[in-house]
């Protein structure tokens, strides 16, 4: 059994079909992640959208140390997503920077494939993975699940957010993305 450090992960993913997998992923890995997700009631939907990126940020984001990405098959339009993982990336006086990594989950297309298209990930993830040197790196939910091995990644992913410099340089989503996923279009 590897032994790491204990972090406190912000857990991102797209609340309307993906929470089965949040709950799993938690579950999974209780006493070695304090998690410091957004649930749903937790942050009014009638605030304007600055006060919502800046409760996310210092409400949630702001003691975390990695940030996991849970990514199905529409987490690319979320402007949610995009916010948190734009949150995670900035280093500021109250909101140290995270470790960022995303888990492709069943539903993605590109599950378990050779590769994995950059225009299926969040944007702002996609800026960040797929190269040498990167801030972030792209996993397989495993399966069968390895609590040792998603550990690892979530260890690693702490340790790289010192020795790499990420790429936040994409405006955030004012709104969610439409386009086409496997199930149909959607907004």
């Amino acid at each position: 059994m590897t032994v790491t450090k204990r972090h406190k992960v912000f857990v991102s993913y797209h609340h309307h079909q993906d929470e089965h997998y949040k709950e799993l992923f938690c579950m999974r890995l209780v006493g070695d992640i304090v998690d410091r997700s957004v649930g749903d009631g937790d942050i009014d939907p009638r605030l304007p959208i600055d006060s919502v990126r800046q409760q996310i940020r210092d409400k949630f984001i702001a003691d975390a140390t990695v940030t996991v990405v849970l990514v199905g098959k529409c987490t690319w339009q979320r402007k949610h997503v995009d916010w948190e993982i734009g949150s995670s990336l900035r280093a500021t006086r109250r909101n140290p920077r995270c470790g960022l990594l995303g888990i492709l989950l069943p539903t993605h297309y590109d599950y378990w494939k050779g590769e994995y298209s950059h225009r299926l990930l969040p944007p702002r993830l996609a800026d960040n993975c797929g190269y040498e040197g990167a801030f972030a790196k792209i996993y397989h939910w495993p399966n069968p699940w390895n609590d040792d091995t998603v550990r690892t990644w979530i260890h690693d992913a702490f340790l790289r957010r010192k020795s790499a410099t990420p790429n936040n340089r994409r405006l955030q989503f004012g709104k969610n993305r439409s386009g086409y996923c496997s199930f149909g279009w959607s907004d």
